[in-house]
């Protein structure tokens, strides 16, 4: 019998494995070994629930555990129900379990489970891993109780909630979803696409991809992902993600992006894509820099960055990414890279190639732990014919909303930066087209107040009072209720 599990129930029973280790091991490790759990209940359960529908067809144990009747093979004595019976070494017995599920199902599963010191009893003893077995065996992780896409909005909530709860740690693999959402929607991915991420982090922007195509009612199981992830676990984590979000398609590799791209084509050079969304270190100073100087890949085109920020070299590395005619990428990245003097020559070919299609800079506060500003630089490697030559730049610092110290996009402020990029034209205050030429008077500098200059509309205004009175809200515990009269009478006055 089905015994579906809201969403409320499903975030309750996530976050309480995390109340299991809390003291134990460090916030930022929680992941590592609560999602391997998580996964391994989920395939077990899916198992159990295949096989009962195989029996109601053919009325045969044998023929039930056939691997056509199966997604996935499970060894025998590496089941849930096997670990459950277990009282000690369960460390232990859960890393063999997984090793033994990996190497079964070599096409889709090897490494999936990650690194964990699952036999380290100093630090997982027998008794927490306990805890956590039946805290988790409390309730049935079955497609019918749990359909893959609330299941993978659950694995969204958790990785979330790590971000919040493992502070400083959060970035290296959360990146604000509301802000995902908006770098999708500009890049408008298609059925059929290629999309890629080279430091994919928990796949969170991939799976936004087929989120959104998703959204828009159109095929989304035949989008092709790719993505490669510098950590190892982490890595792991977004594999076990895509796989929970009923993406079968993706593919997660691990290694360092600059060092040894993973997608080649046939003749050894990048592997290109249609859409590229990334989110890479910010301005890393150990990289190999003489290697990237005479890189095989041809990724030095615009040439070599200096030491203390790599920013480029990612840049350089995606824009030789892209399909020539379909290819367009949304990055983020440092307002550094917009300025900085050592990187001038590198941006002055880059803006020459004509491939920089619009830069946004973003408000502070949309990074866990951090005010940092950051922009958005969306690259096009063939733009529509009345956008060549010119670079759209948008000030959306102002556009925000803020609960207690974080930052986020609402839905007004992803359609007023959208609308102003998909009509690439001239917003007072707000946007800016500027030209080429215009670009290269001022030295190649891309920096957004060059070009917008700072106004005030209506809007602006009422977005930035909104903003004021967000922080008013914050400071002084006022209801949603008395803010959204107040903001209700302003945009009354206004209209008037």
């Amino acid at each position: 019998m089905s015994t579906r599990i809201t969403q409320r129930e499903l975030e309750s029973y996530l976050w309480g494995a995390a109340v299991v280790l809390r003291g134990l091991i460090d916030a930022g490790d929680y992941k590592q070994y609560i999602f391997p759990l998580v996964f391994l209940k989920r395939i077990s359960d899916v198992y159990d629930e295949e096989h009962a529908a195989a029996m109601d067809v053919y009325d045969d144990e044998e023929l039930a555990d056939l691997p056509e009747n199966h997604r996935f093979a499970i060894p025998d004595g590496c089941h849930w129900d096997d670990i459950r019976g277990i009282t000690q070494n369960i460390g232990t017995t859960l890393l063999h379990a997984m090793r033994a599920i990996e190497k079964a199902n070599p096409d889709t599963l090897p490494g999936v489970f990650g690194d964990g010191e699952w036999g380290h009893k100093d630090l997982l003893p027998d008794s927490t891993l306990s805890d956590l077995i039946e805290h988790f065996s409390t309730k049935t992780l079955s497609i019918a109780n749990l359909p893959e896409d609330e299941l993978g909005n659950g694995y969204e909530y958790l990785i979330k909630k790590f971000a919040d709860d493992s502070g400083h740690t959060a970035q290296e693999f959360y990146t604000n979803r509301t802000l995902v959402h908006l770098m999708t929607m500009m890049l408008e991915p298609q059925p059929g696409e290629s999309v890629y991420d080279p430091t994919c982090g928990t796949g969170g922007m991939l799976i936004s991809t087929t989120a959104e195509v998703k959204r828009q009612g159109k095929e989304w199981r035949n989008l092709r992902l790719y993505g490669q992830e510098l950590n190892y676990g982490t890595s792991a984590i977004a594999r076990m993600n895509l796989f929970l979000h009923g993406i079968t398609d993706g593919h997660i590799a691990h290694g360092d992006t600059l060092s040894k791209p993973t997608f080649l084509n046939k003749q050894g050079g990048l592997q290109t894509f249609d859409v590229v969304l990334a989110n890479p270190p910010y301005s890393i100073k150990t990289w190999n820099r003489e290697a990237f100087a005479k890189d095989r890949y041809g990724r030095n085109m615009w040439g070599v960055p200096p030491q203390n920020a790599a920013d480029y070299a990612f840049i350089q590395h995606i824009a030789k990414s892209l399909d020539p005619k379909r290819g367009r990428s949304a990055i983020l990245l440092p307002h550094g890279v917009l300025t900085r003097f050592a990187e001038a020559s590198v941006r002055k070919a880059m803006v020459e190639s004509d491939m920089v299609e619009a830069v946004v800079g973003m408000a502070p506060g949309l990074f866990y732990n951090s005010a940092m500003e950051a922009i958005v630089l969306i690259l096009r490697a063939d733009k529509p014919a009345n956008r060549r030559s010119q670079i759209l730049f948008i000030d959306a610092r102002r556009e925000f909303r803020r609960e207690g110290k974080q930052a986020f996009l609402g839905d007004g402020h992803q359609r007023r930066i959208l609308e102003a990029y998909r009509s690439f034209r001239d917003f007072e205050g707000f946007a800016r087209v500027a030209s080429l030429d215009e670009v290269a008077q001022h030295d190649h500098s891309l920096a957004i107040p060059v070009y917008v200059r700072p106004g005030v509309s209506a809007l602006d205004e009422g977005v930035s009072i909104q903003s004021t009175v967000a922080a008013w809200r914050d400071a002084a515990d006022v209801s949603d209720t008395a803010i959204s009269n107040v903001i209700a009478r302003f945009r009354t006055e206004v209209a008037r």
